[in-house]
């Protein structure tokens, strides 16, 4: 049957939307908040937040393994599973977006979660993570990245590597099947994490929290499912198989960083015929309108400014790191951790390693800091 581009567009674009609405809205109910969790390991020892993250990850994990064993989706064509790995710019860019994310008071999804809720500071910070993102992907940043960073990788395609997968890794370390694999990777890292968060009595009887990791997680596997099944059709004009309605022209998931930058070049290059909406910006979009959903029917709207004028220069600073960093690691604590991590790439351990590094750095800083003073 032959397909329909617009149609299959506006049903990613629309989907993108309403996961991202949700996204929004559950991540603003339950204080969902990567830098957040950090916080309270390093400021309290508490680690609610953090094993609230780490079940939205198993999740993400098991539900996406089950869609690429039964050949929903092909997450080998995904960009974090790209058979080349560029290990400085994965490592660093991690390191300087957890830094950054840590002077900003959160991440790009909790900037806009906060946006949602009437944060006129949090709104300036994503308009400066939107330029810095936007200067990495094309401008003078991406030359920087391009020239001394990116070319440091390891090509495992020379090697046979068909994607760059823990799965793939173990099949070709021990030669046993690459489904087999696959699953018995997902089901290790899943059920490990499981059993760590649900080990915490507390954590058990937090109906919020339990309730809200399963659904984030899912979320993300539902994104890979719209852009990686429903989003893939037949091009009439070119006769060719494509994916519909994606800034990287293959399947996604949730991710904030890059998406910010092409929702801004929408927003200024509207005229230009070849800009369209996009799974990545109706996703921006969708979490800032769940959050503000949920902030007017919580009654907890409210405008919000910057503190001081120290306050707008350490935001705006780790917004830059964001963007050059999110950009330069292939996604942010969401684009990176949950839904990169959700295909087992090796990069996006690597590049969450370096967001926890950077992020646990700052902390431990800014709290010798405010000792001191």
């Amino acid at each position: 049957m032959e397909s329909n581009p617009e149609q299959i567009a506006a049903l990613v674009v629309g989907s993108g939307f309403v996961i991202a609405f949700v996204f929004g809205l559950v991540a603003a109910k339950s204080n969902f908040c990567t830098m957040g969790a950090l916080a309270d390991i390093v400021n309290m020892g508490h680690w609610g937040r953090m094993r609230m993250w780490l079940l939205a990850a198993a999740v993400a994990i098991a539900g996406t393994a089950l869609l690429s064993y039964s050949g929903q989706v092909d997450l080998s064509k995904s960009v974090a599973q790209r058979p080349s790995l560029p290990w400085l710019s994965l490592a660093l860019g991690g390191l300087l977006f957890g830094v950054g994310m840590t002077l900003a008071g959160g991440c790009a999804n909790k900037n806009l979660v906060r946006a949602g809720g009437g944060s006129v500071r949090s709104l300036v910070v994503l308009t400066f993570v939107a330029i810095a993102s936007y200067m990495t992907l094309k401008g003078l940043f991406g030359q920087w990245r391009a020239r001394w960073l990116d070319p440091l990788r390891i090509d495992l395609g020379a090697r046979g590597w068909a994607d760059q997968g823990l799965d793939t890794a173990l099949a070709r370390a021990t030669g046993i099947d690459p489904k087999a694999a696959l699953l018995g990777v997902a089901a290790a890292i899943a059920l490990a994490l499981a059993a760590f968060v649900f080990k915490d009595r507390r954590f058990r009887a937090n109906g919020v929290q339990v309730g809200s990791a399963i659904v984030l997680g899912l979320l993300v596997v539902a994104g890979w499912y719209v852009t990686g099944r429903l989003g893939f059709g037949e091009n009439p004009d070119t006769l060719e198989n494509m994916f519909f309605a994606t800034n990287t022209r293959t399947l996604e998931s949730l991710s904030f960083v890059a998406p910010l930058a092409y929702a801004l070049e929408l927003m200024m290059l509207w005229t230009d015929a070849s800009l369209r909406l996009t799974f990545g910006i109706a996703s921006v979009l969708g979490v800032a309108a769940g959050s503000l959903a949920y902030a007017l029917a919580a009654g907890q709207f409210r405008w919000e400014g910057f503190a001081s004028v120290a306050d707008l220069r350490t935001q705006l600073a780790g917004a830059v790191l964001m963007g050059f960093g999110g950009v330069t690691a292939l996604g942010c604590t969401i684009g990176q951790g949950l839904s990169g991590l959700s295909t087992l790439a090796i990069g996006s351990f690597v590049a969450v390693g370096g967001i926890i590094a950077g992020s646990v750095a700052t902390l431990k800083w800014m709290l010798r800091q405010a000792e001191r003073s």
